[in-house]
């Protein structure tokens, strides 16, 4: 598939709605429109094509950017061109996209990790603290649970916007998964007081810590 089929099919895929509602989310006004679903269904029909991945990419449009992330391949991609990559992410989407489908199946992401994690580009930052919690969920030896929490108790009130959402998500699983550590993550919460007004939909969980913890501890206990 060239270019030209790939963003023609995502034009005819667009809708008014969804780009209005995607541009009051962050992401720019050079998109369709199109249905994250859709986008899925439409890079099933591609699979594997990392030319047509970086050309979707360097297109600068919105939608075209998040199917590349569906049909690069991780391992061709130097840490130094994921990084500009990452650098060019306006918004949240595409960056949680480009994390966990490009970033986190590359075979130098803890390298990444521990470089993202000092760096002071709030999308680099971002994806550094977003790969710390694959870390803490997946594979946590190793990790400094007691410095992570300090780092978060003096950073985080005053990261920039997308990297303290992800820095919020690692301080809700260290208190979910760390027994020991869950009082003092709830209490940096609360001193913090990020996201206790957040509008959540039914069903879902506050992202604000204190609720946070609280409710993934007691469904654990129930389970």
């Amino acid at each position: 598939m060239t270019l030209e089929e790939a963003l023609e099919i995502l034009k005819r895929h667009g809708q008014p709605k969804v780009r209005d509602h995607n541009i009051r989310a962050g992401a720019p006004e050079n998109q369709f429109g199109v249905r994250l679903g859709d986008i899925r269904n439409i890079a099933k029909t591609i699979k594997s094509d990392h030319e047509l991945g970086l050309r979707l990419w360097e297109s600068g449009n919105a939608d075209a950017m998040l199917l590349a992330t569906l049909v690069l391949r991780p391992k061709l991609l130097s840490e130094s061109a994921l990084e500009e990559m990452m650098k060019q992410v306006t918004f949240a989407q595409l960056a949680d996209w480009l994390t966990s489908y490009v970033v986190k199946q590359h075979p130098a992401k803890e390298a990444l990790r521990l470089r993202w994690m000092e760096s002071d580009h709030p999308m680099l930052a971002r994806a550094g603290w977003s790969l710390t919690v694959e870390r803490i969920v997946k594979q946590p030896d190793g990790l400094n649970v007691e410095a992570l929490l300090d780092r978060l108790d003096r950073e985080m009130g005053g990261a920039a916007a997308p990297t303290q959402w992800t820095m919020n998500f690692c301080l809700g699983e260290i208190g979910i998964r760390y027994p020991e550590h869950r009082q003092r993550a709830i209490e940096i919460g609360e001193r913090l007081g990020l996201y206790r007004d957040y509008p959540v939909s039914k069903g879902c969980v506050s992202p604000y810590v204190p609720v946070w913890v609280h409710e993934m501890v007691a469904r654990q206990a129930q389970s």
